[in-house]
């Protein structure tokens, strides 16, 4: 498959900003399942800085705001060709070792909540058996709605709200598979979606290590595992690590961010 991909985040600051940097994870990378055919980054009201790979692999870009701006759009637009690996992605890269995704964060530190949702989880010894079992049952306990959780949110925290959306899916997740002691991750990237084009925002899933297989994917909020509509951007412990853009800014106050996303497949002529 091969998926066109259009990616628009436009800012409007209360005031001019004399100084602001950010840091882009917004370029995919070719990966397991996943070929980068072309992609190309544009910006109005900021300077390319510099780039690099961060600790997990990530494609980061370093852009400056231009003095005095109100106004900064950023563009991502690109081809990535995609196969079916039943979200399977292999064994493990980058430099933060395995043992960091055993590790709690502020996000998806376990607690009673975790444990009482653990306790309900069924374990036959087989790993990738209670991963997908594990999945259902977050998918269950915790609906899919917007607007009852924010990017601070914690993993006990969402299900205490039992709402949430798929970033708060994958915190759940992360956090009761270390629980279990099996190491797993956050995913940032983008999602086909059958039923239209344009979206709100790009999507986020999970992935587990499984003894075996390595890396594997499991995207809670539509209870599957990615296949070819999925394109992985960056990877990381939680959300933090794997932000889409982050950044800090001297001048205004308050902002406001529009954000104009497309991911269609492209049709191939023969």
């Amino acid at each position: 498959m091969r998926l066109a991909i259009d990616h628009t985040t436009h800012y409007v600051f209360s005031g001019p900003v004399s100084h602001g940097l950010q840091r882009l994870r917004l370029k995919p990378k070719t990966s397991a399942g996943q070929r980068v055919l072309e992609w190309n980054m544009h910006f109005e009201g900021a300077q390319l800085q510099c780039e690099y790979d961060d600790a997990h692999c990530n494609h980061v870009a370093l852009i400056s705001f231009d003095p005095g701006v109100q106004e900064v759009t950023i563009r991502c637009e690109g081809l990535v060709a995609t196969n079916d690996e039943a979200g399977i992605m292999g064994k493990h890269s980058g430099f933060v070792p395995m043992w960091q995704f055993l590790e709690p964060t502020d996000l998806t530190k376990a607690g009673a909540r975790t444990r009482s949702l653990l306790a309900a989880l069924p374990q036959d010894g087989n790993t990738l058996a209670t991963l997908h079992g594990l999945s259902a049952l977050i998918r269950e306990r915790v609906e899919y709605a917007t607007g009852h959780t924010d990017a601070a949110t914690t993993a006990e925290g969402v299900l205490g709200a039992g709402r949430g959306v798929c970033q708060d899916h994958a915190h759940v997740f992360i956090a009761a598979a270390r629980s279990l002691g099996i190491p797993a991750r956050y995913v940032s990237g983008y999602l086909m979606m059958d039923d239209r084009v344009d979206q709100d925002a790009g999507h986020a899933w999970a992935e587990a290590h499984v003894e075996g297989l390595g890396w594997v994917g499991f995207d809670i909020s539509n209870g599957i595992s990615p296949d070819a509509r999925y394109v992985r951007v960056a990877t990381g412990r939680d959300y933090q690590d794997a932000a889409p853009i982050t950044g800090i800014r001297y001048g205004a106050r308050d902002e406001t961010m529009h954000v104009k996303l497309a991911v269609e497949q492209q049709r191939v002529e023969q």
